[in-house]
């Protein structure tokens, strides 16, 4: 097939989708696209062969664009993603993919009528090695059964939701703006669904700024196995910017905190844990964009993995009915 051409909607966390977009041979960026002329002449500089535009329904008529990297604000995702594919885009989504039940069925009632359009969003945890490992571990039985399973993502930068765009979004969610990554984990790593959720939550940390929703989210998962998932979302700490995972197994416990990643699989203190050499974050924020692109070219795979991307924020979107009803919640996958 002819080359490949991706449009970049956003140039903050989409600057970093063009190495992504150059690394395989049958793809390679046409237009980038930012609302700031500032920052899109700063990135055109770099890359003078690629047209720009402030407008991103522009890029949805350029003939030489296939593919569509949606890296704008959180509640613009929607719009531009449906948009794109109706116009006969793939389309490769930042977090969250959409914030609503309602938008997800519009994108999936969309994608189903778009033919083999492929979609897919940057939940880039995947793409680091040690868990990559992780998962193989698990398939391999090395851990035993899985019986819980905690993360904890620390955004450590206070100044990022009171004083930027995230303060000024309708019922802005630190759920899915940033502990999807470690739901997105949990579900991928166990290779299992969750059926309820229960979540609690507070504005602490932010109390007294512009910055109006809760900064703590705390939710738990209960699976048909057994399996317990305990997920937190906590954007106004006092840390440096990190994620924390534990998953505990009947033979073995895998760690990753500020000690780095490790496996004990012995309950006697005087035995070490093994430590693992391996990255826990992935080299690029662009590494998933060479696998969406072989599985354009290739059709691999394609309900499955759109499948897996519904799940992922169904999941997170029913965390948050949850706590905005302050009662257990099913979870209805759509």
């Amino acid at each position: 097939m002819n080359t490949l051409g991706a449009g970049i909607i956003g140039l903050g966390i989409g600057e970093q989708h063009i190495a992504g977009y150059r690394r395989p041979p049958a793809c390679d960026v046409a237009v980038l696209c930012d609302f700031s002329e500032e920052k899109l002449r700063c990135v055109a500089k770099k890359y003078p062969k690629c047209r720009r535009t402030t407008r991103w329904e522009e890029l949805l008529d350029d003939d030489h664009v296939n593919v569509v990297s949606i890296a704008s604000f959180d509640d613009a995702h929607f719009e531009q993603t449906v948009a794109s594919l109706k116009a006969g885009m793939h389309c490769f989504v930042e977090k969250p993919l959409c914030r609503s039940i309602d938008e997800l069925l519009t994108i999936k009632e969309t994608i189903r009528d778009s033919g083999d359009l492929q979609l897919a969003s940057n939940l880039v945890l995947r793409a680091a090695p040690v868990y990559r490992w992780l998962r193989a571990a698990i398939q391999n039985d090395e851990l035993g059964e899985v019986y819980a399973f905690d993360g904890d993502y620390l955004f450590g930068r206070i100044h990022k939701i009171t004083g930027s765009w995230r303060k000024d979004i309708d019922n802005y969610s630190v759920m899915q703006g940033g502990a999807i990554h470690l739901i997105d984990l949990m579900l991928w790593l166990t290779d299992q669904k969750p059926e309820t959720v229960t979540t609690q939550g507070n504005r602490v940390c932010t109390r007294g700024t512009e910055f109006r929703q809760h900064d703590f989210v705390s939710a738990t998962y209960s699976f048909e196995s057994g399996l317990i998932g305990r997920i937190t979302a906590n954007f106004g700490c006092v840390h440096p910017h990190q994620h924390v995972v534990r998953v505990f197994g009947t033979k073995a416990t895998f760690l990753y905190d500020d000690q780095g990643p490790r496996l004990q699989n012995s309950r006697d203190p005087a035995k070490p844990a093994r430590h693992l050499d391996l990255p826990t974050l992935p080299t690029n924020k662009s590494d998933l964009i060479p696998d969406f692109i072989d599985g354009i070219i290739n059709a691999t795979d394609r309900d499955v993995g759109i499948q897996k991307e519904f799940d992922t924020i169904s999941v997170c979107l029913a965390a948050d009915e949850a706590l905005d009803k302050n009662e257990a919640k099913g979870i209805t996958y759509v």
